[in-house]
């Protein structure tokens, strides 16, 4: 033990720092073709299907596997996929990077491809994070930005190494600089058709 944990320890006993990193890291141009072949193979086809089923089931309460939750706020609308079968730990992966390759094919750019590892409670969570924006132009100041749909963030959340779920998040922007964001609806159809 350092001399500065020792201290640590010694002021607030039985408080010890938890683990937290985070870091920035990219796909290959190998990996980003492997998930545009998947995303049109049998497999990924299905798999994305079986998403977009199991969202509008949930919005029709009913549940099936891999259950999805929906978020819908004002501001923020989402949903998340609890890692169940019939997906397994590779499709569940190539799902994370195909939304973003669906995202960027929707008009976004991709602002941020990060991955944070934290200790909570005795596990060790691993959350990889894709960030997009809206293309913004400055062509034309006297117009409204289009938002598209707003910002997305696409989180995929391991805990001791195991998949956990899978998180896709849209916030609006509010700002009167802005046109009013598509429809949430119309995002889901874009990302899982």
């Amino acid at each position: 033990m350092s001399f500065i944990e020792d201290i640590f320890d010694k002021l607030f006993p039985g408080k010890t720092p938890k683990l937290s990193f985070k870091e920035n890291f990219a796909q290959t141009a190998d990996e980003e073709q492997e998930v545009t072949i998947w995303i049109n193979s049998e497999q990924g086809k299905q798999a994305l299907e079986k998403v977009y089923k199991n969202f509008h089931l949930k919005k029709a309460g009913i549940k099936d596997s891999p259950e999805v939750h929906i978020l819908n706020t004002p501001y923020a609308n989402g949903f998340a996929i609890t890692y169940e079968k019939p997906f397994d730990e590779k499709i569940f992966s190539r799902l994370f990077f195909a939304f973003g390759q669906r995202l960027l094919d929707l008009g976004y750019r991709r602002v941020s491809l990060d991955r944070k590892m934290q200790e909570i409670n005795d596990t060790v969570q691993v959350t990889e994070k894709l960030y997009y924006k809206p293309p913004i132009s400055s062509s034309d100041l006297n117009q409204k930005i289009d938002q598209i749909f707003g910002n997305v963030s696409v989180e995929k959340v391991s805990v001791d190494n195991k998949p956990s779920f899978l998180k896709v998040l849209v916030t609006i922007y509010s700002d009167h600089l802005y046109r009013d964001a598509k429809p949430f609806d119309q995002f889901v159809e874009g990302l899982l058709t």
